[in-house]
Parts: C-alpha cells; sequence; structure tokens
C-alpha cells in the first residue's frame, strides 16, 4: 500500500480534462490506443457501505488502477488499491469497498502494464484533484506499481514522484440506501457499519424505561461505576461478554486488584476484551477500546444541572461518557468479526478510566507487557465521547444555564467546539511528530468520507503550548473537524502511548465545554437535543437523532477505515 506523506518537489504536468460524464474522462496528453469506453464495469450504481463484487471487462488491452478497498480472494484480507491489467475480451470479479459517505467513485485506465499513476494529495478528495488538473496544474502525488506481496493475490502500490502522466477516468455513482425514513437517521442507517445501528446499541444500554431489576431499577444498564466491585459494572459487564461472544470472539475477562495495608484484596479494574487471532501474525494486536465505565457521583444524592443551575459532578447513565463509545466498539466488534484479518483484532471495554484510566494501564502494563511480552500492540483506536459534535452541536434548545450559551440557546462562537481525531504520542506542539497517522486520517477523511471542507490539521507553530489548539483552530475560521496531534492524552490512549510506545489514534467531541459532562444529565435525550438542529440550521429533516446517527456514522466508519489500513500497514511510532 501506499503511504500518506505528501509529496513535494516533483515535476510538472500538463492536464487536459475531457468530461464524458460527471468526472469521466481524460487528463493528459491525447492517447488515441485508449477510450472511456473500453473498459467495461458491470455496475452503474455501487452500494455505499458495503463491498461489492465489480466486473471489469476490457475491449483492448489495458491497465486500471482501484483507489479503494478491496478483498483479496485468496486471503480474505482486505487490501488498499490495487492495478490490475485486462487483456482483450478478459474479465476479473474484485470485491471493492463503495465508500459509505460520498457520491461518486472513480477508475483509472492507463496502457497495459503501466506502472506509475497519478495519486490525490491526503487532504484533497478525487473530485477536488479532478479540478486541480487542469491545463497549467501539478499531479501532484504518483504511486509506484509493485508485484504482489505475502502471498496477496493482486498487485500492491507504494508512493512514488512519478505520475505517470496521461490517464482516463470512468466513474461510477455511489448511493447509500435507507433502511427507515430520514429524520430516524435513515440516511446513514446501511452499511457493514452505520450510524443507526450504533445509535440503536447506545439507546439499548441507556433505555431509561423503568423495570424491576433490583441492581439498577432501569432496563438500561445504569450505575457503572467501577473500580470497588460494584454490582451494577458486573451486571454490565456480563452483558458485554454475552454480547461479544454472540460475535464468535473468543471473550477474556480480565481483573486487577491491589492489596491495602491490612492484606485485604480489593477490585481495581474489570476489563472485557474479546479476541480474534490473527491470520498471518498473531503477535501482532491492533486494537480496539472505549471505557465502559461512567463518573461516579461525588455526593449521595445527584442533581440535575438543568434545575440546580450548578454543576456537581457523577452520573448514573453516562450517555455521551462512554457509552457512545463502547456501542461503537460493539458494533465494530460485530462487523470486523466477518473478516479475517493478518494481524489479532482485539476489542477492549475498560473500566476504571474515570478513576484514572487503571484498566488500560493494567492491561497495557501487567497483561500485555510483562505476561505476554512477545506481543507488540501495533495501533490502538480509542472511542471516547464521541457523537456531540458537528454536524449538530447548536446547543441544547431547552436553554442550558451555561455562561457559554448565548440568549438563543446557542454555543458562544468561541465555545463551538469540533469533532476531534487526536494522535499521539505528539509531544511537540509545534511540529508533527506522527505524520503517517496524520497522513492517514485526512487521506481517510477527505475522500471516503466526505469531509474535505470540513477539516482542518492543527499544528501550533508560533503558539504557546497552553493554547495553540484554540489559537490556530480559530485562526483557521474554525474547521469543524479538526486531526492534531494532542500533548495531553486525558484517556485510555495515553496508557499504550506510555506502557508501550504505540501510536494511538482517537475521536471524541467536545469535554469541558458540554454542560452535561459528568453531570446526572448526560443521556441519551441530552445529546439529541444538543444535536438537534431541526428548522435552525440545515432544514426539517435534521432532527438530533438524524444528526446524532450522523455524527456516530462518521466516527465509527473513520476507526473502521483506519483498522482495515493498520492491518495491511502498522504506523509505527517515528518518536522510537
Amino acid at each position: 500500500m501506499f503511504s500518506y506523506l505528501p509529496q513535494r518537489n516533483i515535476a510538472l504536468f500538463l492536464v487536459m480534462i475531457m468530461v464524458s460524464g460527471p468526472i469521466s474522462g481524460c487528463i493528459g496528453a491525447e492517447n488515441k490506443n485508449l477510450d472511456i469506453n473500453d473498459l467495461i464495469v458491470d455496475v452503474d450504481i455501487m452500494q455505499g457501505g458495503f463491498f461489492q463484487e465489480v466486473e471489469f471487462k476490457a475491449t483492448t488491452k489495458m491497465s486500471v488502477f482501484i483507489p479503494y478497498l478491496l478483498i483479496d480472494p485468496e486471503t480474505g484480507f482486505v487490501q488498499n488499491s490495487t492495478v490490475i491489467d485486462l487483456t482483450i475480451g478478459e474479465i476479473i470479479d474484485i470485491s471493492i469497498l463503495a465508500p459509505p459517505r460520498i457520491n461518486e467513485m472513480i477508475f483509472m485506465i492507463g496502457d497495459i502494464n503501466r506502472e506509475f499513476w497519478p495519486i490525490r494529495d491526503q487532504h484533497e478528495s478525487w473530485n477536488t484533484w479532478l479540478i486541480n488538473s487542469g491545463p497549467d496544474g501539478d499531479f501532484g502525488n504518483g504511486i509506484k506499481r509493485s508485484g504482489p506481496e505475502n502471498n496477496t493475490t493482486f498487485d500492491t502500490v507504494s508512493p512514488s514522484k512519478i505520475t505517470g502522466g496521461f490517464v482516463i477516468i470512468k466513474s461510477i455513482l455511489v448511493e447509500r440506501i435507507q433502511s427507515t425514513s430520514i429524520g430516524e437517521g435513515g440516511v446513514h442507517s446501511t452499511g457493514i457499519v452505520n450510524g443507526k445501528v450504533v445509535y440503536d446499541r447506545l439507546y439499548e444500554i441507556t433505555d431509561p424505561t423503568d423495570t424491576f431489576d433490583i441492581i439498577d431499577g432501569k432496563n438500561g444498564y445504569y450505575d457503572r461505576w467501577a473500580g470497588q466491585g460494584n454490582t451494577a459494572y458486573e451486571d454490565a459487564a456480563m452483558y458485554l461478554i454475552d454480547e461479544l461472544s454472540s460475535f464468535g470472539l473468543e471473550v477474556k475477562t480480565h481483573r486487577f486488584e491491589f492489596t491495602d495495608i491490612v492484606g485485604t484484596q480489593n477490585p481495581e479494574a474489570y476489563n472485557i476484551c474479546a479476541y480474534k487471532w490473527g491470520e498471518e501474525i498473531i503477535n501482532e494486536w491492533l486494537v480496539f477500546g472505549a471505557h465502559f465505565d461512567i463518573a461516579p457521583p461525588a455526593n449521595a444524592v445527584l442533581l440535575d444541572p438543568h434545575i440546580t443551575g450548578e454543576r456537581t459532578y457523577g452520573t448514573r447513565v453516562g450517555a455521551y461518557d462512554n457509552t457512545a463509545g463502547t456501542s461503537m466498539v460493539l458494533e465494530t466488534a460485530k462487523a470486523l468479526a466477518e473478516f479475517d484479518s493478518r494481524r489479532t483484532m482485539v476489542f477492549c471495554l475498560w473500566s476504571g478510566e474515570e478513576g484514572g484510566k487503571r484498566g488500560s494501564d493494567y492491561w497495557t502494563e501487567y497483561y500485555v507487557k510483562e505476561d505476554n511480552p512477545e506481543v507488540t500492540v501495533t495501533n490502538y483506536i480509542n472511542l471516547d465521547m464521541a457523537g456531540v459534535n458537528w454536524p449538530g452541536g447548536g446547543g441544547a434548545p431547552h436553554g442550558d444555564p451555561d455562561p457559554n450559551i448565548d440568549e438563543d440557546g446557542y454555543p458562544k462562537d468561541e465555545e463551538i467546539w469540533p469533532m476531534r481525531v487526536y494522535i499521539g504520542p505528539g509531544p511537540n506542539h509545534d511540529m508533527l511528530d506522527q505524520p503517517e497517522m496524520i497522513g492517514l486520517s485526512n487521506w481517510i477523511g477527505s475522500d471516503s468520507l466526505g469531509l474535505e471542507k470540513q477539516m482542518g490539521t492543527l499544528v501550533g507553530t508560533n503558539y504557546s503550548s497552553d493554547t495553540w489548539k484554540t489559537n490556530v483552530w480559530l485562526d483557521m475560521d474554525r474547521p469543524e473537524i479538526i486531526v492534531y496531534e494532542d500533548t495531553t492524552a486525558r484517556s485510555d490512549h495515553a496508557s499504550f502511548q506510555d506502557n508501550l510506545g504505540t501510536v494511538t489514534i482517537g475521536f471524541g467531541g467536545l469535554v469541558d465545554g458540554y454542560w452535561c459532562y459528568h453531570q446526572t444529565c448526560d443521556t441519551l435525550e441530552e445529546m439529541e437535543n444538543w444535536m438537534d438542529t431541526m428548522g435552525k440550521n440545515y432544514g426539517d429533516e435534521n432532527t438530533g437523532v438524524a444528526n446524532l446517527a450522523n455524527s456516530l456514522d462518521m466516527i465509527t466508519w473513520w476507526a473502521l477505515l483506519t483498522f482495515f489500513h493498520c492491518d495491511e500497514k502498522p504506523v509505527l511510532n517515528t518518536l522510537n
């Protein structure tokens, strides 16, 4: 696969686009030996969010560059991009993942046995790349075709400063079907993962319906305060074990205890992890994680800040922090359990995060580092506090007593925080310490997720270490989604960085700017209220449920696509 680092100082190429269809046509000098109709693709519309069999047939000999994730038919592994050769009348079938959140995908056509091809920049979509490749444009980046690696069926590609010049572009429409109405999250309700199913999982765990359950009195799993043998947490852990086991994964519980001054064993952390062992490199682990515990109450009585006007500490529900992340890990585990992988997949629900990342800290330090020293955790994906961010985040419409909320119920401009993609370890705020993971995140977000116009990458040059994130964000006109290296790790990814030196990527929304952060009002209803922009910004179809499903969909897909890329080629720590 190719890297995601931008490449500079490469030769200029004259470009000509001859449009034939939405974005179909030729780039470069005229080539009379090839025509767009020489490649026959047997599908007119790809179903977004699914792997789909595509038949390629040639009426003349050619090569075709497929710049998308695909499945190797021999190994079952997901591979990033390939180039195929077709002779006259030859047919090749390939299972390709249609990007979940865009309307078109492209294939490039070139001369038979072609070695070099142009490629888009990590920050731009294929559409923008085509527009920018005008008569005086610069192709920018290139890739070089290589033979199959590690017993793969298809050729692989790697970065190059050579683009190869002329290509013909053939575009295919992408349509994501709906399983329910738009207002109920239908736009993001299908695919191998999707925001609607994550929303449904989030509702299940936080279901407020009263029951005769003696543990928490609710249909959902409330009162998940961890670290002291809490029966509500133990009950919820059994739910996790049952669900992960039903996916066909091997579930292990990891309990860590400490001995107090009088010799009594006390429970300190209780993690639930599910494993699907790698087919090729079993001792390299790629880990998804989210903490399942919630903020314990500081006082015997939990008070609603909407009523009292003052924030305290603690919650019974923890919908945003962190049932949302838990739900995404569960649905990602369910989807990935159907795939074979080169490396071992591990899906962990941590305890003790609210008390100082105890669950993930003990798991990395003792279970991995001491008990399994032969294991390398190649990358870690953290899901914590996701969903309250773009495209909603207009502020709770019922009017929180928050000084950062204006009279119309919206957060003041300087307090509207974006959705965050945070990467590390990144100790230096004024430079990128992990540029390849930054590049991969931008590559995924700018095209497959349709976020090119919303994204910005933050680097704090010429800013203080304390204020750079806010100041750079403001200077960039407040991009709605930021990719950056976080110099302070406030969640479980810190354990992987500190104990194992693993490159991590995390996804989250508002933290301290969210009125119900660590409050009894951290409920699904509150998340929906916060995300409700119906009749305000986007039209009557953008309900809180629809926007929340959209946000959960975006983040879950980002995590899943990152996994597929890192299973093929891990992103290793440049600081080691």
